[in-house]
């Protein structure tokens, strides 16, 4: 009697594992294919990002001493290297989980399968707030010379400085990190940073319509 039960319980044991071996075995190789095709295509993207030339576009926009600030170092090829190679690792590791039967894994590879185009859309989101944060400081530097006064570049920094905090915010709004606190404070940024437009404009261009005025009184008389 003992001895039958150990005999079945032996049998059930084998059968288990004979029916999940080539499972485990198809999704160990699909895996390991789906690895090697992820760091291949994260190469092919870190070289093409890095023939577009977009580090050095990036460094033109002032985010390498940004970056330099925060003790990091701006390497646009390799964020997007790493970004295509794991996306890729995710999905095979998703297909070898579906092989497995493993439900719940899946369905949290999914989600964060799902999430990584949000950081995508972070980047470009941060990249192009920062080519619009140098043109307002532009702007506003020529503006507040017209109306010859001394802050011209304090008050540009400032603006440069609140359009990334507003650039940053909206990057985490996109990437769902405290997305109603953050919405709170772009509100008062967009309050804030548009008085503060309006007034720098309002001052630059009084001191540029006084002079047209000048100008045209002095053509009249003459």
């Amino acid at each position: 009697m003992f001895e039958e039960i150990i005999t079945q319980s032996l049998e059930t044991t084998y059968a288990a594992v004979a029916s999940f071996l080539p499972q485990l075995i198809a999704a160990i190789i699909v895996f390991i294919i789906g690895w090697l095709i992820a760091i291949l295509l994260g190469r092919v993207a870190y070289h093409i990002v890095k023939i577009l030339g977009v580090n050095k576009a990036l460094v033109g926009l002032g985010l390498g001493k940004i970056f330099e600030k925060g003790g990091l170092r701006l390497d646009a090829p390799k964020f997007f290297y790493e970004l295509i190679k794991w996306f890729f690792i995710i999905v095979f590791l998703l297909a070898a989980t579906n092989i497995l039967g493993l439900v719940e894994v899946s369905q949290f590879l999914t989600e964060v399968l799902f999430y990584i185009p949000n950081v995508l859309v972070a980047a470009i989101i941060l990249l192009a707030g920062a080519l619009v944060a140098k043109l307002l400081a532009g702007f506003i530097r020529a503006s507040v010379k017209a109306a010859s006064l001394s802050s011209a570049n304090l008050l540009a920094s400032i603006t440069r400085w609140v359009v990334m905090i507003f650039v940053i915010l909206a990057a985490l709004v996109q990437l769902k990190v405290a997305a109603d606190i953050v919405r709170i404070v772009i509100v008062g940024l967009v309050a804030g940073s548009s008085l503060a437009f309006g007034l720098s404009f309002g001052l630059g261009g009084k001191k540029m319509a006084e002079g047209m005025l000048d100008d045209l009184k002095k053509k009249i008389e003459g």
